[in-house]
């Protein structure tokens, strides 16, 4: 073991050791915090915010709370000096029954009562005025504890919580921005001419949504449709997820707060007792479903009408890295970046990221250049707690404990198969876990490189959606067009390239060209992202279906109406009236056209 590592273990094993003596103030303040800001089960269901006492709580009541655990939580081991990160319980989350989820559905039904219900007849600046009033409520009160409930729950560190939370602000502001620019003409109010007809165009609702979002953006990606949703006049059904789930419980009282009863209603528990009564009712109007391509098919069957069901859909991926010849003659700075972006992209929050690099393709004439380098920085990487520093520029941890052992057995099940094929881990002490007991509790896992990855390995076609890199060689760039013309997702690619002379120049714009079919989004040396949030983020194939950016998921959740008239058509009885006032006075008392 090299001598960072020793020392970064040696400060991780510290903390754990003797939490009532631990050095790092920033551990003991987060431990302050998560016990002040103990996240109570609650309930909001047309309207009434519940809040439940574990204390004097019922038996019965008792059953229907499924114990929250933490990803990351700490105990001294009480029977020898070895380490031990254990998962404790940090929370309790309702389970919903199938009765108690169809009444959340009828509270939805009459909240949209077809269209007129209060939410949907608002005027879009009533709307704009709640949805404000929302995110005033949680930058003023809820900032700080969501950001620990991110780091608890599911292993975000501080640094990326806090970006979480200021980048679904940004989000919602963004979209109020667009819904005020006076040049869009499908939100604002002007009147266009068609010929001889005059046109007013503006969105409106679809019904009933049903949003279902990721555990490793609990907030960010499910808020990305859920705001723009209610936004356009839906009602939606907000299905809690088990993993990543305390931080919704956060919101529910500034929703209470701002919205009309059972415009937004929230569902937990089990998936298979609540999900498919909603969907079978027929009553979903739209899916938004950031998940499993498996999950979403089930949903999408089990509706009667699936052919007016609106569908919004971002799935996995398996996003390429490509390494290009020429990166490896050119300026090695060049090089150097590409690498720090494929680190990045790839092990960034765990590689537990839709837009995370899940497979590395490398010349093989120069695999042995690129591994060297690649490998160092890997081993360079800080693993600890998620709330842990590690320098005097505040640098938290970029490797922290995945939510649940679930996901350690995936990782070491994929890992497993590749060394049984011919992989190997190249990296010092890759897929290590560190800080387990006797019962092998801990999910801290040091990031693996595997190299060689082949064609008969599960890491060469599943997501892996966690801290292991594969790595493929290739002879000539067409195996790599190949694998992305085959694969079944298609969200992102990055392309690493110097481009220092036209013929590699020429090669970059064809892999372009053929690419752009396929691909969603494709990155010219730097790692795949959605970010800005103002372009486009789509996908193919069973990556995704549906844009989501600020103006795209307004117009994903809405559709067009348009209100017109023929030029002449009210001087029939009267030549003398005046139709841009007849029409201004129509205007002037329609909600809608406002």
């Amino acid at each position: 073991m090299n001598e960072i590592r020793k020392a970064l273990l040696f400060i991780v094993c510290s903390l754990l050791l003797v939490i009532s003596h631990a050095s790092s103030d920033t551990l003991s303040s987060c431990t302050t915090d998560i016990k002040s800001s103990f996240v109570k089960p609650k309930t909001l269901i047309d309207g009434i915010l519940n809040e439940i006492d574990i204390n004097e709580s019922s038996e019965d009541d008792k059953d229907s709370l499924a114990k929250v655990y933490g990803c990351c939580s700490k105990t001294p081991s009480s029977t020898s000096t070895s380490v031990q990160l254990s998962q404790e319980v940090i929370g309790y989350m309702p389970q919903f029954t199938t009765e108690q989820t169809l009444d959340v559905l009828q509270s939805s039904i009459k909240a949209w009562d077809s269209g007129t219900g209060v939410w949907p007849q608002m005027s879009i600046k009533q709307r704009m005025n709640a949805i404000e009033n929302v995110f005033q409520i949680l930058k003023k009160e809820k900032r700080e504890d969501i950001v620990n409930v991110l780091m608890w729950e599911i292993g975000k560190n501080r640094k990326d919580a806090e970006s979480e939370f200021d980048r679904t602000i940004q989000f919602v502001e963004q979209l109020l921005s667009v819904l005020k620019d006076e040049t869009n003409i499908e939100f604002n109010n002007k009147w266009s001419n068609v010929g001889a007809t005059k046109a007013f165009i503006r969105r409106a609702a679809i019904g009933i949504i049903m949003c279902l979002g990721p555990f490793n953006y609990p907030l960010n990606e499910t808020y990305a449709t859920l705001i723009p949703a209610l936004l356009m006049g839906n009602i939606i059904i907000l299905k809690i997820p088990t993993v990543g789930g305390l931080v919704h419980l956060l919101t529910m009282e500034a929703f209470a707060k701002s919205l009309p009863p059972g415009t937004i209603n929230f569902v937990s528990g089990s998936g298979r007792k609540t999900m498919p009564p909603l969907m079978k009712s027929g009553n979903i109007d739209g899916l938004a479903f950031i998940g499993g391509s498996n999950a979403a098919d089930n949903l999408i069957k089990d509706h009667p009408n699936p052919h007016r069901l609106k569908l919004f859909l971002q799935l996995e991926a398996k996003n390429l890295g490509i390494f290009l010849p020429d990166l490896f003659h050119g300026d090695s700075k060049m090089l150097d970046n590409a690498i720090d972006q494929a680190v990045l992209g790839s092990l960034n929050y765990n590689g537990q990221r839709c837009t995370a690099l899940k497979l590395l393709f490398v010349p093989k004439k120069h695999a042995h250049k690129f591994l060297s380098k690649f490998v160092l920085k890997v081993d360079e990487l800080t693993i600890g707690l998620p709330w842990q520093k590690f320098d005097s520029n505040n640098k938290y941890s970029q490797i922290t404990p995945l939510p649940n052992k679930q996901r350690v057995m995936y990782m070491q099940e994929l890992i497993s198969d590749a060394m049984s094929k011919g992989g190997n881990i190249i990296n010092k002490d890759g897929s290590a876990m560190i800080g387990n007991d006797e019962n092998d509790e801990s999910t801290l896992m040091v990031p693996a490189v595997i190299y060689p990855v082949t064609k008969d390995m599960k890491l060469y076609h599943e997501e892996q959606f966690g801290p292991v890199v594969p790595i493929v060689t290739y002879d000539d760039v067409s195996e790599v067009i190949e694998y992305a013309k085959m694969s079944k997702y298609a969200q992102q690619c990055a392309i690493f390239t110097s481009s220092t002379n036209s013929q590699t120049q020429k090669q970059t714009s064809k892999i372009i060209d053929i690419f752009s079919s396929i691909f969603g989004k494709i990155n010219l040396n730097s790692q795949c992202g959605r970010s800005p949030d103002i372009l486009p983020f789509s996908g193919r194939r069973s990556s995704a279906l549906g844009i989501m950016s600020v103006m795209d998921s307004l117009k994903e959740f809405s559709i067009p109406t348009v209100v017109s008239y023929k030029e002449n058509s009210f001087l029939a009885g009267d030549d003398s009236m005046n139709e841009e006032k007849i029409m201004s006075s129509i205007q002037d008392h329609s909600l809608f056209m406002q």
